[in-house]
Formats: structure tokens, sequence, C-alpha cells
């Protein structure tokens, strides 16, 4: 018999909890599309026995799929046990689509299912079977609680999930048998044995920290200024836009894909990257969205860009390892390509200070107070990431995925909205398309394929500048205005910058 076993929740992965509401779930999820033949019935559905067959015996790679939140007495910190009543039907779920199965129908149905909670008395994900999807397809929704994992890790799920080839052989499940669950004396003597240990750790390191000497009290003091620089960011506001009020619980989601070898062609253009891309064409989308409804955008719009902070040389799990960048938006440049400078600029800035190492030193203290206080410290770490757009683009494989023969044609990614903020976009490059998926308040967007049409003209546009440029270089002359070609801002908008950051 195994013993009793359970692991403890990170800070952060437990301020992902805390911050869930009743308009704010926070689960990540993913929809794909795939070709339904190799999966197909006799009668025309979906085979779902193959279906949850194949996903039980692949359960074995991702532990945490079996396993179920419980709590610290007193202390009131989650830890993960596994669960004894688990149910692999109540996870993997077969649901259909009306004829005839179109694109908006599609995102009606994943938007229904974004707005649903996950419950938290069993293991946190789901996966959703959606059969008759137009052109011979069906969809894979899949939902996962973001205390479980941060984009990075989502795309390690998939690796266990998917495979790289059209095999249908579905291998024996290993068997599995719950370990015991602790008992609330064992969570209380474990959880006051922890913080005597970190206490120990704490003190015989200090001896090795002053013959580090001046190396350690730069390490501090490096540290410091990281926090110091994200809370005086965070202490100032965003712009107020008509995007930015209190979200209700219902969304609308839609979708765009760009081929990404022309967005290649942009970047190698300009000498900049696929993610300065990205951010100069949600900046330019959403100027253009916010005019279309009459408000002028504010000098200081911010974009939240998650990053991960986690050292390569350390080995990497489930749970989260992210904060995010805040990069101002740079309103008042005029051109495609000038706003990409500006973005450029801002980013290096802040690769520079380093500043999504502040909130990693937040969370780590947080580790040392009571688990009380980290719902009122993953308000503060919300407050101190005050952005009006969260945008994250998550790499994927360039070549195709499939489940049991079946390709996966279209993958597009799902952000959770946070609160006051009624627009969401998250990327996810997948053989050879950058797919953009765009997540809404129901009632603050009711105009999101308006928003949608902005993305893709303010691409255009920047795709445009950037042929221009390369032509002329290519002429070996310089007739751009000067409005256009500049490479680098003004030292007003410099300064401009560095007050917003």
């Amino acid at each position: 018999m195994n013993g009793p076993a359970y692991e403890r929740l990170s800070p952060l992965d437990h301020a992902f909890l805390a911050l869930e509401g009743p308009t704010t779930c926070m689960h990540v999820a993913a929809t794909a599309v795939l070709d339904a033949a190799p999966l197909s019935t006799v009668d025309g559905g979906i085979d779902m026995a193959r279906v949850r067959a194949f996903v039980e015996s692949r359960l074995a790679s991702v532990p945490r799929y079996r396993q179920r939140l419980a709590w610290i007495p007193v202390e009131n910190h989650p830890v993960w046990i596994d669960d004894d009543h688990f149910d692999l039907g109540f996870h993997v779920r077969h649901s259909s689509l009306p004829k005839p199965g179109s694109t908006e129908q599609l995102q009606g149905l994943c938007a229904r299912l974004l707005e649903r909670p996950l419950d938290r008395r069993r293991p946190l994900w789901e996966m959703w079977v959606i059969e008759g999807v137009a052109g011979g397809r069906f969809a894979l929704h899949m939902k996962v609680h973001h205390c479980m994992v941060d984009g990075i890790a989502g795309v390690d799920l998939m690796s266990a999930l998917f495979r790289i080839d059209p095999s249908d052989e579905i291998a024996p499940a290993a068997r599995w048998r719950p370990r015991t669950a602790p008992t609330d004396s064992q969570l209380l003597r474990d959880e006051a044995r922890r913080r005597v240990a970190m206490s120990a750790r704490a003190i015989a390191s200090v001896p090795a920290w002053l013959r580090r000497g001046r190396s350690a009290q730069t390490e501090v003091a490096d540290r410091l200024n990281n926090v110091f620089d994200l809370l005086r960011t965070g202490l100032s506001q965003p712009a107020s836009t008509p995007i930015n009020q209190t979200i209700g619980p219902h969304r609308r989601v839609r979708w765009l894909t760009l081929d990404l070898a022309d967005v290649k062609a942009v970047k190698n253009q300009l000498n900049a990257t696929v993610n300065d891309v990205v951010l100069t064409t949600v900046a330019g989308g959403l100027e253009r969205f916010l005019r279309r409804r009459g408000c002028a955008p504010a000098a200081d719009l911010r974009l939240g860009v998650p990053v991960n902070v986690q050292s390569p040389a350390n080995e990497r799990g489930l749970g989260n390892h992210i904060w995010a960048w805040l990069v101002p938006i740079a309103t008042s440049v005029r051109g495609p390509i000038r706003r990409l400078r500006a973005l450029q600029e801002a980013t290096a800035h802040l690769k520079r200070s380093q500043q999504a190492r502040g909130g990693e030193v937040i969370t780590g203290a947080l580790d040392w107070t009571t688990a009380n206080l980290v719902p009122l410290g993953a308000k503060l770490l919300h407050r101190l990431q005050p952005d009006n757009l969260m945008v994250t683009n998550v790499p994927g494989p360039p070549f195709p995925l499939y489940l049991l023969g079946s390709r996966i044609d279209e993958l597009y990614p799902w952000v959770p909205l946070f609160e006051n903020q009624g627009l969401g976009i998250a990327l996810f490059s997948y053989d050879g398309k950058l797919t953009w998926s765009i997540g809404a308040d129901w009632d603050l967007v009711p105009d999101v394929d308006l928003f949608v049409d902005d993305l893709a003209a303010a691409f255009r546009e920047l795709s445009r500048a950037a042929a221009r440029a390369q032509a002329q270089r290519e002429r070996g002359r310089n007739d751009t205005p000067a409005a256009e070609i500049q490479t680098t801002p003004t030292r007003a908008h410099r300064t401009r910058m560095r007050r917003a950051m």
C-alpha cells in the first residue's frame, strides 16, 4: 500500500486560485480542429471509447490530471492529493454542433464552455470532443486551471497527449492506484517542519552570504531594484478605456489565422522578432479599435506580456513560472515601423531591468507568510500588473500533430480575462500558421468582430511598410518619409517611455 503523499502548490499557483471569482474563471484552454475520418464510427459520430482509452493511456505522463485539491488546516494552503474517486468519463466529455457546424457555431460553444468554472472537488481539467464541425472535422476543446500550468507547460502537456505521426495504436494503460491522502494532523506537522527548515536554511546561509561580500550585496541590491521597478510601474494605473471596465461572466470568442511565413517575412525585413511583429500588430489594432469607438487612445496604454522567469538550468515541471512585462503601446508614435522600434526599445529596457524578477521575489516572499494572506497578495500582484490587454504568444511545433491518426488542422489557445479587462489575446504558432484567439467580455465588447478586422488591418499596414522599406534598401536609395523610416524614437519619446515604465 502506498504511503500518504501530496504536493504543495507554489505561492503563484495558489494566487491563480485566489484570483478566481464569479466573473473571472482562471483556466487556460485550447481548441483543436481535427480531421474526423480516422475516428469516425459507422453512424458518422466520433469513437469516444477510443478517445477515452487513448487519454487514459497517456495519463501516466501527466499525474497531476488525477489529482485534486486539499487544504492544510488552519494554515489554509492548498496541496495536491491523488483523487481516489477519479472518473475519466467526467473529464473527457462529448458534445456536437447542429448543422451546418460552422465556425461561428463552434466559437459560440467554446465561449459557453469557457464561461463555466472547473469543479474544485475534482482534478481541474476537462476535455470536450465536439463532433459535427463543417468539412468532415471535429474539435477538441481542452480546459486546464491556471494553477496547474502556464503557457509553456501547456505545450508540454500537448506533447504528452498528441503524436507527431498518424499512428492509431493505443498502448495499454498503466495500472494506477491512488496514493493515500495525508491526514489533517500530518499536513499540520509537515507544514510546521517546513517552516522550521526554511528558517534553518536561511540562518545557515548567512555565513556563506557574508563570505561572498560585495557580490552578495550586489545581488540583493539588484533584486530590490527589480522589486522597486515593478512597484513603481505597477502603482501608476493605465489609461481607462471602454474595454477596461467591470466584466461579466459571459464571453465571446473569435480567432484569426496568419501565415507564419508572412509574419516571418516582416520580421526579417525589419530585423525584428516574431514577438515584435505581434506586439506592433496588437498596438495598431487596439488603437484603430478605440478610435472606431470614438475614444482617442491615451498615452499610457499598456500591454501585459507574460514572460518565463524559470532559469534554463532548473528542471521545469507543471505549475507556473511566469510573470508579465508591462509594455507601453507608444500611441504618440505615428507609422507602423516607428511604433515597432519604440516597442523594441521598451522590451529591451524591460529585459535590462529584469522587472519580471521583481514579481518572482514578491511571490517568493509569500512563501514565508501565512497562506491566509495569499489571496490578499494575489490581489496585490494583480494590481501591480495594471495593463489594458493581456497578450501571450506561445511557440508551438512547426510540424503537424495527430490524435489517433486524426490530423490537427488548426489549434487556438485561450487565456482568462482578468478583472476589468474586456479583451485578451493568445497566440500559438503551429505547422506554418500563427493563430490568434481573441476572448472578449460579452457586454463590454459586442463588436469583437470589428476588433479582429482591426488586427488584420494593422498587420497588413505593417507588412506593406516593411516591404517598402526592404525594396528601398535593395534599390540603394532612401525616399521614404522620415516619419516612416526613423528607426529610433526621439529623445522626447524616450523620456515618455521611461516614465510609463
